[in-house]
Formats: structure tokens, C-alpha cells, sequence
């Protein structure tokens, strides 16, 4: 596939910061200025117990325009990918959260980076209790970017571990 010419985009390229700054609610300022606070962030906000709504507002301010969530996994008819914009996620995801209660905790994290993106591989254990027994884990891989101000996750894949794909020794603590 050819190389498109960079110069070609570049007024778009110069929009970027504008248009994210531009549509994006309130956050937390401590969030965003490194890439350990935007994990946290990303775990805290639909970290909760039961009755207790979670912080959508906060959730949606990680995140770049268009931003795309990924829930990968193996079914009955093989490996599938569900993909959902931010809005889809919390309409699939708020009711159970809120009802049963849910809490995700990193307990590893894998990262490599270049230039003004990061690669995170975060390992997670899932409770509905914060005390509870562990009820499930996987790796949540977070892609990053830095826009000169602060980080912004451009997209969010997961897979939760299942008997046939133990997560591997180099991803756990």
C-alpha cells in the first residue's frame, strides 16, 4: 500500500487539539497529565458497589472523540470482537454495574512507548464486592495519546481470561 505524503494532511493534523479540547466535559485535572492517572481513572470510574451510580461524566473526559471499545472474546461460534462507541458501552454496561456492583482493579501493568503514544497492557481482577472473591480477570490494552497537554485513550480492547487462554506469566504480577 503507497505512503500518503504527510503535508497532504496536516491541516487536519492541526485541528486535532482544537476539536478535542473542544468536545470534551469536565475531567478531573488529575487524570490526565500522566499515563499512571489515566489508568487509575479508567479503573475508578466504573469501580463500585452496588446502588451506586457510576461516574460517566468523568469516564467519557479519558477518552478522544469516536473512540472506539472493544469486548473480544471466544463464544460458542468462535472468536468475536463486539465493538461500541462510548454511549453503547454505558447503555450495555450501567445496569449491571449499578445493580450487582463491580470492581476492576489492575493488579499488573505491561507498557511500551514512542513518541507521543503508549501501549498498555493492563492486567485486571474483577469483584462485585470490594472485599469479594475474585470473579474474573483479563487484559484490558489501552492505546494512549499525547497531545501536548494532556493523555487521551484513542481505544479500548479487552479479553477476559477463560480456560482456554490463561493470561500469559509475563502479564502477571
Amino acid at each position: 500500500m503507497p505512503r500518503r505524503h504527510p503535508i497532504r494532511f496536516l491541516p487536519i493534523a492541526l485541528l486535532v487539539p482544537v476539536a478535542l479540547t473542544a468536545q470534551t466535559p469536565a475531567r478531573r485535572h488529575v487524570d490526565v497529565p500522566a499515563v499512571d492517572g489515566m489508568v487509575k481513572a479508567y479503573y475508578d470510574v466504573i469501580t463500585g458497589p452496588a446502588g451506586e451510580p457510576r461516574q460517566w461524566s468523568r469516564d467519557r473526559s479519558l477518552y478522544i472523540p469516536d473512540l472506539r471499545f472493544v469486548a473480544t472474546g471466544v463464544g460458542t461460534h468462535g472468536p468475536y470482537a463486539r465493538v461500541m462507541d462510548h454511549q453503547a458501552f454505558v447503555e450495555g454496561s450501567d445496569s449491571a454495574m449499578v445493580h450487582d456492583g463491580f470492581f476492576e482493579r489492575e493488579v499488573h501493568r505491561v507498557t511500551r512507548s514512542y513518541g507521543n503514544i503508549v501501549q498498555v497492557f493492563s492486567t485486571y481482577e474483577e469483584r462485585r464486592t470490594a472485599d469479594g472473591p475474585v470473579e474474573g480477570r483479563g487484559i484490558n490494552a489501552l492505546q494512549l495519546f499525547w497531545d501536548g497537554k494532556r493523555w487521551w485513550v484513542a481505544s479500548a480492547i479487552w479479553f477476559d481470561e477463560d480456560p482456554g487462554h490463561p493470561i500469559p506469566k509475563e502479564f502477571l504480577p
